[in-house]
């Protein structure tokens, strides 16, 4: 088969859970004898198209910024979706699976479906519905259009999550909707040594809003209070980073939490999680959550808050591999206490459940999928 991913940003010059799923996707099915392609913003010095892993990727247009003030650049978006249409115009394909969001670059790949005969495929990573609306105001009304509009492309869906099959449903997604999770690499996470700084807390993902570091923080202070040398790593860069800095500052926690700001590879990202006891993920938003899978994979036990909109909730089973909390700080600092004090007895088991989600197990649904699709008739889009 011949397949296209279709996704702004590109792993690993840019980090986050829907890149890396793509990459480890598009490489392994490379490696089984697809022809992969991959239509992003180009990362790279050098020529517009290069292959890396076995992985053609095209550069469509320069790196531009994803956040405006602290919000996703509607701008960017557009921008991206316009550029990608003449380079994926260029190829025909069997399949194109394009990233629900930031939704424009979906319509683009509608285009060619219709002009060059491809089946298209969109991965919901997660819905925001009445999310828009807290999100920009009056302004929200159109967003909650164009992602209503987005599930009437395609029948061919894919939700990464229970969760979002869930969501999906409730605003009126048609077609057959397939869900195909996130994996982790074991054989890379085995080959990773610990760092030689260790902390007792570690955070990584993107810092924005809905990831709720700044809750994080403020219990790593109540924490102190009874034990003054915890630590905690927060790894990421975004958006939020100064605020949060300041944050720290403000509540004398300079030697309690650490910035490691955007590290350049996910091996320095496990080196970390493996020299730490405890993941803990604050946030309120995810479409599934895979840095609670590679934290079980590096023997971590995972603290996340309940929340609907979570899917992470959805990966953790109470004591086992992890603690549910709620997003409040005396009730988040008593289940990574709980945590801390029960890490080394529940490693194991975070390890065990970890390797339900390898990723050679999830590439063979995928391949499936395609296959499904490209054998047995296309389906209508």
């Amino acid at each position: 088969m011949k397949i296209a991913f279709v996704n702004d940003t590109v792993y690993p010059y840019s980090k986050g859970g829907a890149q890396k799923r793509i990459c480890e996707i598009a490489r392994r099915l490379a490696h089984r004898g697809h022809e992969v392609h991959l239509f992003g913003m180009k990362y790279w010095d050098g020529e517009d198209v290069c292959v890396k892993d076995g992985v053609y990727l095209h550069g469509v247009c320069p790196v531009q910024e994803l956040y405006t003030e602290g919000r996703r650049s509607i701008k960017q978006a557009i921008y991206f979706a316009r550029k990608v249409l003449g380079p994926l115009l260029k190829e025909d394909f069997d399949i194109i699976d394009c990233s629900n969001f930031p939704y424009f670059p979906c319509f683009t790949a509608k285009l060619h479906s219709l002009m060059k005969g491809s089946t298209l495929v969109i991965t919901w990573l997660e819905v925001w519905d009445r999310y828009w609306l807290e999100y920009l105001g009056r302004l929200g009304l159109i967003g909650r259009l164009v992602e209503r509009l987005t599930t009437r492309l395609s029948r061919n869906v894919i939700a990464i999550s229970e969760t979002t099959k869930r969501e999906l449903l409730s605003i009126g997604a048609r077609g057959d909707i397939t869900v195909l999770l996130n994996g982790v690499d074991f054989e890379q996470v085995a080959n990773i040594s610990p760092a030689e700084n260790s902390s007792d807390i570690v955070f990584a993902g993107r810092l924005i809003k809905d990831k709720n570091i700044d809750v994080l923080i403020r219990v790593v202070g109540l924490i102190a209070r009874y034990n003054s040398h915890i630590t905690c790593l927060i790894i990421g860069d975004g958006p939020e980073k100064r605020r949060l800095q300041s944050l720290a500052r403000d509540l004398g926690l300079e030697s309690n939490v650490h910035f490691a700001g955007f590290l350049p590879s996910s091996e320095d990202v496990f080196s970390y999680m493996k020299s730490s006891r405890v993941f803990v993920f604050p946030s309120t938003r995810e479409g599934f959550g895979i840095a609670v899978v590679e934290a079980n994979a590096c023997s971590l036990p995972v603290v996340t808050v309940r929340h609907p909109k979570n899917a992470a909730c959805d990966l953790v089973v109470e004591s086992e591999n992890g603690f549910l909390c709620d997003l409040d700080e005396e009730d988040m600092a008593e289940k990574i206490t709980t945590a801390l004090e029960r890490q080394r007895s529940m490693s194991a088991g975070c390890v065990e459940y970890a390797k339900g989600y390898e990723w050679d197990k999830i590439v063979d649904t995928f391949e499936h999928f395609y296959l499904s699709i490209f054998n047995h008739g296309r389906r209508s889009n």
